[in-house]
């Protein structure tokens, strides 16, 4: 028995269908499925012994929390499996629903990454389309996301009750957007959104449980010097970042296709890290002086920065090099950039291509 999380659209139910054809499957997105469930939980257990089935498949379950108290019964009490698929548990969580005492495995699906698409990845159209599958294949993505955002991020989350007021979220969403990759300061979108600090603190909280963003801590760990405590914020998917904040086509050598890069690599990261199950801890390093790392991986087991540059100089080391000052015992540093193939400097920085960078990460020589 498994919950499969991701964000909406991530091909969750695609996979599910692919891997278990032919299992009952319960699809709470269909309006009479979900009324049915919701006045009655108990007619699960009723279909499940007039049908006999052992394996059950109930979509979005975030949607009716009462179901899992029956799953655990059939669980427990019939020895039926359940693969429990949805888009945000923060209605269980914040609802104290029956998360089923640890006895569901947790996954996560996230859009596409380089190792799943292979010889097909093309980083300019993931950079510009982003990772969820239908928008990264389109040739028409622009569409895709305007339905997205506003059918989803804004609508559906508003029609789940976890926001009041569509207007001030919907300016959010477009500030949010604004400090994609970077850190956030929550009194200055406050400002500018009309609302309270708590009040943004708690939209950005809303796109974390319903996996539509990643907050990034910063490292902390014995500090010599002055460092940043902001936490930085990033999109799941940068197709939707590059829609909400209006850049229009991100080409190389520009400010947006840098952040675009960025967040990219985060998402590789995060892949990896949940399909290999290394259960790794992300950070990142910045001095008050802004001088910054982009991602710490554990305690200091790999440093990580990024560049979307296709000659990289000294300066663009900087960060890697004042982090080994006060972190020597950080195990790798690698720069991740567009200069073809990859080299390792005198003092041990590794610098990598995009593709160089994959190929070691998926192999398992990043982090382990």
């Amino acid at each position: 028995m498994f919950f499969l999380w991701g964000p909406r659209q991530a091909g969750k139910s695609t996979l599910l269908k692919q891997t278990y054809p032919g299992v009952k499957w319960v699809d709470l997105l269909k309006a009479d499925v979900y009324r049915r469930f919701s006045t009655n939980p108990e007619y699960l257990r009723q279909e499940l012994a007039a049908g006999g089935e052992k394996f059950v498949v109930i979509d979005e379950i975030q949607k009716v929390p009462a179901l899992l108290d029956e799953v655990h019964w059939l669980h427990e009490n019939e020895g039926v499996c359940f693969a429990l698929c949805g888009s945000s548990a923060r209605k269980l969580k914040r609802g104290h629903g029956n998360l089923l005492g640890g006895r569901g495995l947790r996954y996560e699906l996230s859009g596409f990454c380089s190792q799943e698409l292979g010889a097909d990845f093309d980083l300019d159209r993931m950079l510009n389309n982003g990772t969820l599958p239908r928008v990264y294949l389109s040739s028409s993505p622009s569409r895709l996301l305007d339905a997205y955002v506003s059918q989803y991020l804004k609508e559906e989350i508003m029609a789940e009750g976890l926001v009041r007021h569509l207007p001030p979220f919907s300016h959010f969403l477009e500030a949010a957007a604004f400090s994609d990759a970077s850190t956030v300061n929550f009194s200055t979108i406050a400002r500018d959104v009309g609302v309270s600090r708590e009040t943004i603190r708690g939209y950005f909280e809303i796109l974390v449980d319903t996996l539509v963003g990643r907050m990034l801590p910063p490292f902390r760990k014995r500090p010599k010097r002055r460092i940043s405590l902001a936490e930085k914020f990033y999109f799941s998917d940068v197709g939707v970042a590059n829609f909400l904040a209006k850049r229009g086509d991100v080409q190389r050598g520009s400010e947006a296709y840098g952040k675009a890069f960025e967040n990219w690599v985060f998402h590789e990261l995060n892949c990896y890290n949940a399909y290999a199950a290394r259960f790794a801890a992300f950070s990142y390093w910045r001095l008050s002086s802004g001088v910054e790392v982009d991602f710490v991986v554990n305690d200091m087991q790999c440093a990580i920065e990024c560049k979307s540059s296709q000659r990289i100089r000294d300066d663009h080391l900087k960060g890697l090099r004042e982090l080994v000052k006060d972190h020597p015992d950080v195990k790798m540093r690698i720069l991740v950039g567009l200069e073809p193939g990859k080299r390792l400097t005198p003092d041990g920085i590794w610098v990598l291509h995009a593709e160089e960078f994959t190929k070691m990460l998926w192999k398992g020589e990043v982090f382990s």
